[in-house]
């Protein structure tokens, strides 16, 4: 019997299957074959979380009343945690009751923000580069993208002069990403001072995404400690760098409380709360004091020496004050296109590293090599790749 002819919804011609979903498919067929390709693509904390998280998790687990649905604003006890670490880490005052939305993961928070915002056919800036969701999801829901230029030359933060050039009559969202990914430009009070100023100037939501705020950073900044700054902004949070938890999928938003009410009208039409251990275990991992956070960069700071060697070995220069998880470098002038690089790494090293085209046109000639590797593995596609370079 031959199958129905039936079409896709017409929305799908406005995205590509997810870079990473695509290749890691070709990845997963080289190690199949019996190739051992190391990843160094993408930013998957490899440590575990820690113990007394997964403590919890598996005791709450094994109560026989812990497994019905659960609220969708988040069980208060993961809102009281959210807040308490805003408050020691940030310096920003939440009120957990109003203010703070748990999410499963924060990605998608991108697509419940986009449709509690925009309306079909109006705008949102997007970086370039920056992170591939922001774009893709806003075209899925029929939004406008605009990107905005992020430039090394401007350390990679917004051309406030060359926006304001511009029509942003149309313009409801401005997705930032700081420490910014891929380029590991690290956030400063003056940019969130100016991107509140910005936000209300022109009537528009600014949504700041900040899972890398404790990844190799002197200390954590948000937008939100800007006075003012909850009236026009968003801020996304996640558990899965600074915590080790990217497979728990556990995120959260902060904002004034109508943009909180707004944002659960879609999400609680979407899907369901978070099961409840896993919520108690997040807001056990948030207690963490200062050593977490050293212990974990101490790992970072060591396999960022070993990056930057494989950097080197490839001839790109980077900057040597970024931070997160990743090292971003531009390659040599002698290659026509990132790809020409990055394929010969990954065929004759058998090293996956990212092109930074994936980012964005501003992108094209940088690589992106992540972090979430052991030390071990990271030596080796040092070895590998000096051989074959």
């Amino acid at each position: 019997m031959s199958r129905i002819d039936i079409a896709p919804a017409d929305r799908l011609s406005t995205v590509q299957e997810y870079y990473f979903s695509r290749k890691l498919k070709e990845v997963a067929a080289m190690n199949a074959a019996g190739l051992d390709v190391i990843n160094l693509g993408v930013g998957s904390p490899d440590c575990p979380p820690s113990r007394e998280m997964r403590e919890v998790m598996c005791r709450e687990t094994m109560r026989d009343d812990t497994h019905g649905y659960q609220p969708y604003v988040g069980i208060p006890e993961l809102r009281r945690a959210f807040a308490q670490w805003y408050h020691e880490w940030y310096g920003v005052e939440l009120d957990p009751a109003t203010e703070i939305q748990p999410l499963i993961g924060s990605k998608e928070g991108i697509l419940h923000i986009t449709l509690a915002f925009v309306n079909p056919g109006e705008e949102v800036l997007v970086p370039d580069p920056g992170y591939p969701a922001y774009s893709a999801l806003s075209r899925l829901l029929g939004a406008e993208v605009r990107t905005y230029n992020l430039r090394a030359e401007d350390g990679w933060m917004p051309d406030f002069d060359e926006l304001e050039q511009t029509d942003l009559s149309r313009v409801k969202l401005m997705w930032t990403n700081y420490p910014q990914m891929p380029t590991g430009a690290a956030a400063t009070p003056e940019l969130y001072e100016r991107l509140v100023d910005f936000a209300r100037r022109h009537r528009l939501v600014v949504v700041n995404d900040c899972p890398y705020s404790f990844i190799l950073t002197e200390r954590p900044l948000s937008i939100l400690s800007v006075p003012g700054a909850k009236d026009c902004c968003i801020e996304l949070n996640s558990m899965s760098k600074a915590h080790n938890m990217p497979g728990w999928r556990v995120g959260m938003l902060a904002s004034n409380c109508d943009f909180i009410s707004w944002v659960l009208k879609v999400k609680s039409n979407v899907d369901s709360g978070t099961f409840r251990p896993m919520q108690l275990a997040a807001a056990k991992a948030l207690e963490a004091g200062a050593e977490w956070y050293a212990g974990n960069n101490e790992h970072y700071a060591s396999r960022r020496v070993v990056a930057e060697k494989i950097m080197d070995t490839l001839g790109c220069t980077y900057d040597g004050d970024q931070v997160g998880m990743f090292l971003w470098g531009r390659i040599p002038e002698r290659y026509a296109s990132v790809e020409d690089l990055t394929e010969p790494v990954l065929q004759k090293a058998r090293v996956f590293i990212t092109p930074g085209m994936i980012f964005g046109h501003n992108g094209a000639r940088y690589v992106r090599i992540s972090l979430c590797c052991p030390n071990e593995r990271l030596e080796e596609a040092l070895r590998r790749v000096e051989e074959a370079f």
